[in-house]
């Protein structure tokens, strides 16, 4: 099963992570948490969630995973301002390795420059910026890109996008 490196920081969108962590786990894949520190609680924007960060970002690195999980909130855009949460993401993409980013997650695939070229859909504020970035923007519940890049728009595309994310994972 895969182990799936999820890029997270304070105000995520709660049910942007559990739903998918749930599903993911459910599924036998592993989920490891990264923020800038490790060890330490954060909560969601909705307050109705907090997690355990499992690793530093100083501490892993790419090849140690499968794919990347990117949850929305203003966890991505707080993430995207530091290199090494840009350079992390860039990799994966890089690698060609699934990246699952859902609402705001592709502010951090809009600053590591990996857009360009591919099919996607975020939250309705940043689509003129993903537009910028070189992506065909699409308003669907759930974008499939290359048999890489899984995107959704909002809480209510839970149920595509997960259901996708899952499907590359196999």
């Amino acid at each position: 099963m895969a182990t799936i490196a999820c890029v997270i920081t304070k105000l995520f969108e709660d049910v942007e992570f559990t739903e998918p962590a749930k599903a993911f786990k459910e599924a036998g894949h592993n989920v490891i948490t990264i923020d800038k520190v490790a060890n330490q609680r954060i909560a969601g924007v909705q307050g109705e969630t907090t997690i355990n960060v499992e690793q530093a970002i100083d501490h892993v690195k790419p090849s140690d995973f499968d794919a990347l999980f990117i949850p929305g909130g203003f966890s991505p855009d707080q993430l995207r301002a530091d290199d090494r949460f840009v350079r992390f993401t860039k990799s994966f993409m890089e690698d060609k390795k699934p990246v699952f980013a859902i609402c705001h997650g592709p502010q951090l695939l809009i600053t590591a420059k990996s857009l360009e070229g591919r099919c996607a859909t975020g939250f309705t504020s940043i689509l003129v910026d993903m537009e910028y970035a070189g992506a065909e923007v699409k308003n669907q519940e759930v974008v499939v890109c290359g048999n890489q890049l899984v995107t959704s728009r909002n809480p209510n595309d839970l149920p595509a996008f997960i259901r996708e994310s899952l499907a590359l994972l196999t």
